[in-house]
């Protein structure tokens, strides 16, 4: 199993590699859950890491 460490790089990579990190950053910024899901979904991210992120987000 990953750590939250490690699965957070992982889904970095993946936004990176579907050049969504700028949009990914920005939603954060605005706290836009929304289009942070929507720019997870599109770049491959689990459902339930985008859950974790989410929840994650929410929290803090």
């Amino acid at each position: 199993m990953l750590s939250k460490d490690d699965e957070g790089s992982l889904i970095l990579e993946k936004l990176a590699e579907a050049d969504l990190i700028d949009e990914f950053y920005k939603a954060v910024d605005s706290d836009d859950f929304s289009k942070i899901e929507e720019l997870l979904s599109l770049a491959g991210v689990s459902d339930s890491s985008i859950g974790s992120v989410i929840k994650q987000l929410v929290e803090s």
